[in-house]
């Protein structure tokens, strides 16, 4: 009888911390062993002149959500085939509440419909309406249940919360030890500037971004950590843009605070011009925030390398350009304030990271790796499972040739989608195989993993995102009493 289920040979292993040749043997679905001279195994897996990876933890995508409008054009099933043809194998989306509604009926529906992913993954509990039936009775249940991070929205007419329903929202995850992560942008001054751009008639895609500049998120950001400090609650801010914002984590992190930033590949790639494309093309650019300049790039690369920033995500939110139910929901042309928000880049997100990062020489193979897998999966729970290539890990690991050329498109985005951003970028670096616990779920051309192949992570308390236990005051407002 062989001693492994399968060995992977002749590749250099990247962790976290160090790139070393080694073998690397599976048995059950997990790392059984890591070294040279292993034994035997039913299945030898020649990974000769590849990088053998971590496989991608995404904790930013959003698949199959419903009752927004328009339609969003990724269900589970190719959502996460996206993904595994980009060389993630675990991703963490969001239960959303409708307002006026229960978390808890969305979330059981939720898990109905993510039995068709070909990935592992989790869930965000994303807050609209805190009423005390959600913060008091739902939010608890759900997150014991292993669903332990909440998102709140700081704009958006129908989710955004004000500053008291956040405060609400903090303490309840306090309370029930969850992470919270916000979307941070100042509602009031973006729905000024947008009646004031809409009454002067400057309403084509590119205007989306003088609705939304840089001090309104870098407004919030200051506001949601500050609001987060005085109930000593750790929480991660989404999509970091820029410079200003960034600048606004390190100062919360030299402060000695529990607060981390995300930001996206699109943000370190895309800048404002794409949205003045002729035309309606700039619609397909459309997010929120928006991309911003090349200065701001520079600067997110700088606050990457230095730790502040630690995640970088998709922000997978996809709706089709040609498509009455997509981009083009409120007609063609529409005002830029009527497009609906979002971007795919699922699969697009380790190649062009790897390309603009490892390949230019401005991020290491270690870095990349923690990047994309090991800080989002202890961030948010899922480490050493997930984000990690060590004994007793599950064996979820990516064949990446570090040198393939690969030209993008849509096609090989493998998503539910009519476009990708990156159509026409040439990487260098692209994912050839990729595993989930041991097996193949994409060949190089064709994802293989079966719908339903995915498992829920459930994700229990953990000392990462502990609070300080320092309190402004000697007065703990989350549990009424002096310190």
């Amino acid at each position: 009888m062989a001693d492994y289920d399968s060995i992977v040979r002749g590749g250099t292993i990247v962790t976290a911390s160090d790139v070393f040749l080694a073998d690397l043997a599976i048995k059950d679905g997990v790392v059984a062993a890591i070294g040279s001279d292993l034994g035997t195994a039913a299945e030898i897996i020649d990974a000769s002149g590849m990088l053998i990876l971590p496989g991608g933890v995404d904790t930013h995508v959003h698949l199959e959500q419903t009752g927004l409008g328009p339609e969003m054009c990724d269900s589970w099933e190719s959502g996460t085939a996206s993904a595994a043809a980009g060389g993630t194998t675990t991703v963490v989306c969001f239960a959303w509440q409708p307002k006026g509604g229960s978390l808890a009926a969305v979330a059981a529906d939720y898990r109905i419909k993510a039995q068709k992913a070909r990935v592992d993954y989790s869930f965000h509990l994303t807050v609209t309406d805190p009423t005390p039936e959600v913060l008091e009775v739902e939010l608890p249940q759900l997150i014991a249940e292993g669903c332990r991070s909440v998102k709140v929205f700081m704009t958006y007419d129908g989710v955004r919360l004000d500053d008291r329903q956040v405060l609400r929202t903090l303490a309840a995850a306090r309370r029930n030890e969850a992470l919270v992560c916000v979307h941070a942008e100042n509602h009031d001054l973006i729905a000024w500037l947008t009646e004031q751009l809409v009454s002067a008639e400057l309403t084509a895609p590119k205007f989306h971004a003088y609705a939304k500049p840089m001090i309104a998120e870098r407004e919030a950001v200051y506001r949601i950590i500050s609001l987060a400090e005085a109930l000593d609650v750790p929480i991660q801010i989404f999509h970091v843009s820029g410079a200003q914002s960034a600048e606004e984590i390190a100062r919360a992190q030299a402060r000695g605070l529990k607060v981390w930033g995300e930001t996206c590949v699109h943000y370190l790639t895309l800048t404002a011009e794409d949205l003045d494309r002729p035309g309606f093309e700039g619609a397909k650019y459309i997010f929120g925030p928006p991309a911003r300049t090349e200065a701001d790039q520079d600067a997110l690369w700088g606050y990457l390398k230095r730790g502040v920033i630690e995640v970088v995500s998709s922000d997978h939110s996809p709706t089709r350009f040609d498509d009455p139910k997509g981009k083009k929901f409120a007609g063609d042309p529409a005002p830029f304030n009527k497009v609906p928000n979002g971007i795919p880049g699922l699969a697009a997100r380790l190649p062009v990271l790897f390309t603009e990062g490892v390949s230019k020489g401005r991020i290491d193979l270690p870095t990349f790796v923690r990047l994309t897998s090991t800080n989002p999966a202890k961030l948010f729970g899922l480490f050493p499972q997930k984000g990690s290539l060590a004994v007793g890990s599950d064996a979820d690991f990516i064949l990446w040739d570090p040198h393939k050329a690969v030209t993008l498109t849509n096609a090989l985005m493998h998503h539910g989608g009519d476009y990708t951003p990156y159509e026409g970028y040439r990487t260098q670096g692209y994912p050839v195989a990729t595993f989930l616990r041991g097996k193949p779920i994409f060949d190089g051309e064709t994802v293989v993993g079966a719908a339903g192949g995915g498992r829920f992570i459930a994700r229990q308390p953990y000392p990462m995102i502990a609070p300080l236990q320092r309190f402004p005051t000697p007065f703990n407002a989350v549990e009424g009493k002096l310190t």
